[in-house]
């Protein structure tokens, strides 16, 4: 057999592997329709399957209901509450308090996660402080807080405030210095000065990462104000939480964490929206192609 005999057998052994695409990628609109009704699905069906077993097991017996109401008396409970104006003061003052102790926090965050962010000098002085400040538990300041402000709105709002702040500050400072040099580059390439390198490439990069940091400090100031009701309030829906629970009104109790679960949705899908709608350009966790 000489060579090109031999080629010509190789060749016609020779198989070509072609993949036919999935229907993911025929129809790519499609596939993520029906994985956004898939997640949202899941995401309905897990609770009311867990409250219809809590339901059951308080109907039957096999949980005391008198330390486990049932999902059924605790709504009607917080509707007559809420019928009779007893529940919104409570509800307000805790959001109240939120609201006013995220935007403090948050805009002393901010500033100067921005300046340690950009400035080597002002970072090596107080990174040191603030990173052994951090890992104290918020809830520890509180004494002192009620020293400084006593009793009233101060050590609630300086709390939450301080709380916010760790969070905010922590994702500032790290989304500057995570820019890439790229980016820097580009800007001075362009002859952007100070002002526009800021405006137009160190703000819109470090803007989603800053965004991240605020939903976080949004659900902990939640979670830091009802704690910080339990022992340093006299109104709020963590007060309503302590006060029903040594009362043995254990369905008002319930009714009171429900509303702070409630709540912490709320507030932390406001700073989502919020963040989409300030970063367009970042890719939204909802839409985010997953492998």
């Amino acid at each position: 057999m000489t060579g090109r005999q031999t080629l010509r057998a190789a060749s016609a052994e020779e198989r070509i592997i072609v993949r036919e695409p999935g229907a993911a990628e025929r129809s790519p609109a499609a596939a993520a329709t029906r994985r956004r009704t898939l997640e949202l699905g899941l995401a309905i069906a897990v609770p009311v399957v867990l409250v219809g077993l809590w339901q059951l097991a308080s109907g039957q017996g096999w949980i005391d209901a008198r330390l486990y109401p049932s999902p059924s008396t605790i709504v009607a409970n917080g509707w007559d509450l809420a019928l009779d104006g007893k529940l919104w003061p409570d509800v307000w003052v805790t959001s109240r308090r939120v609201v006013l102790g995220f935007l403090i926090g948050t805009g002393i965050g901010v500033l100067l996660g921005l300046v340690m962010g950009t400035s080597r000098t002002v970072r090596a002085a107080l990174e040191p402080l603030l990173d052994a400040l951090y890992v104290v538990p918020k809830l520890a300041l509180l004494p002192i807080f009620l020293n400084m402000f006593g009793l009233g709105e101060g050590p609630q709002l300086a709390l939450v405030a301080t709380t916010v702040f760790f969070f905010v500050w922590i994702s500032t400072m790290s989304a500057f210095l995570a820019v890439p040099e790229g980016y820097r580059e580009a800007g001075e390439v362009f002859g952007a000065g100070r002002w526009q390198m800021f405006r137009h490439v160190l703000l819109p990069g470090a803007l989603p990462q800053i965004m991240v940091g605020a939903r976080i400090a949004a659900g902990v100031s939640v979670l830091v104000i009802v704690a910080s009701e339990f022992v340093a309030a006299t109104d709020g829906l963590g007060y309503l939480i302590f006060n029903s629970r040594a009362l043995f009104q254990n369905d008002v109790m319930y009714v009171g964490i429900v509303c702070v679960a409630v709540l912490g949705v709320i507030f932390s899908e406001i700073i989502r929206f919020i963040g989409r709608r300030l970063t367009p350009w970042a890719p939204g966790d909802r839409d985010r192609v997953r492998t």
